[in-house]
């Protein structure tokens, strides 16, 4: 027969498998049981039980001088440590909440705060804070009226002297990239002379094949009857 068990050892806070030895006293158990739930040796009362959920107890491990294989203990069993004063032990300053001091702030005071969600929320427009369907932001309301048809055709401003940067207008307004302000013209190129095909960061504003896209500020742009020419790229000398 083993000398020792294997049991469940429960407490207000704790849960653990543990091995003892049936010949160790209550008193000794009581020792090592601190060290496990917190509960000091005076507080503790010990209950044996055959499953956690039982409710009845099989016996009180009670008088401290007899070994704790006295009560029959035996492998699997549960030692349910009972508090007996939890107002002065370490548990129950744990588990006692009325003790706690509670910090309490005002809603002025919450207000005023920089670190907080509610600040957060005004900073990015979140939530309630979102801009309202049908409101303006300061940089839709300041957009100019740009009178560039869409399908235009239309030559870029260039430093390069007699290189024509010719297109055709497929997108005038307002965009996401450029920190959302002002107006842009969308250029489809005749050449493959642009930087993108119609979408910047992910964002589509018109079609064109890649390297045929780009997007100028509108005094940049010339519209009229400019036709297509045709770019030699090859080298005059070799």
């Amino acid at each position: 027969m083993s000398s020792s068990v294997t049991v469940f050892v429960t407490s207000p806070d704790t849960r653990s498998e543990r091995r003892f030895d049936l010949h160790i006293s209550v008193s000794q158990l009581k020792n090592k049981l601190e060290l496990i739930t917190g509960i000091p040796v005076p507080n503790q009362q010990i209950l044996l039980l055959n499953g956690e959920q039982d409710t009845q107890p099989i016996a009180t491990l009670d008088d401290d001088s007899k070994p704790i294989g006295f009560y029959g203990v035996r492998d699997m069993q549960v030692l349910k440590v009972v508090d007996t004063n939890p107002s002065t032990s370490f548990t129950g300053q744990l588990t006692d909440l009325s003790q706690v001091e509670k910090f309490e702030l005002t809603e002025e005071a919450y207000a005023q705060r920089q670190d907080t969600v509610l600040a957060y929320k005004l900073r990015n427009k979140i939530g309630r804070f979102a801009e309202k369907d049908g409101e303006s932001s300061s940089a839709s309301k300041s957009v100019p009226d740009v009178k560039i048809p869409i399908g235009a055709r239309c030559e870029v401003e260039t430093a390069e002297e007699d290189f024509h940067k010719r297109g055709t207008v497929r997108f005038v307004g307002p965009t996401k990239f450029g920190n959302g302000e002002g107006v842009w013209v969308g250029i489809e190129y005749d050449e493959p002379i642009g930087k993108n095909d119609g979408s910047v960061q992910g964002v589509r504003y018109f079609e064109c094949k890649p390297n045929y896209g780009v997007f100028v500020r509108p005094d940049r742009v010339k519209v009229g009857d400019f036709p297509v020419e045709e770019i030699n790229f090859d080298d005059e000398e070799i």
